[in-house]
């Protein structure tokens, strides 16, 4: 996933070879992290936070980013430039899933909750 953050404000201060110097590896290899090509490491999130003088949480992107990137009406995902198509049977079946997922989470929940109502009259 491309680091579109990262990108933004890297470029308002540093080229990609003046910040790879920083960070002591070659361009290629900063680039490879900004097309997301390679994953960025928390260290290394760390550093380039603070050669770019701000935080984490100002350059990287959100693990959900992928949802902004869905086109609801065609179904589409764009990533990387990849333009992917998910069939509406497949949306389907997975949220048919997660909706048995979450029941289960909820019965098991009103079954712990039992056990420790059980166990706090013992």
């Amino acid at each position: 996933m491309i680091n579109k953050k990262l990108i933004k404000a890297r470029k308002a201060m540093y080229t990609q070879e003046s910040i790879a110097k920083i960070l002591h590896m070659t361009q290629s290899q900063y680039q490879r992290r900004e097309t997301g090509e390679i994953k960025i490491s928390d260290e290394e999130w760390e550093r380039i936070a603070k050669a770019l003088n701000t935080t984490v949480e100002e350059i990287k992107e959100d693990h959900l980013s992928l949802i902004h990137n869905h086109d609801t009406v065609s179904n589409n995902y764009l990533e990387n430039n990849q333009l992917y198509n998910i069939p509406d049977f497949i949306l389907k079946n997975q949220n048919e899933y997660i909706a048995l997922l979450k029941e289960e989470i909820e019965e098991l929940k009103e079954e712990i909750k039992n056990l420790k109502s059980l166990n706090n009259f013992s």
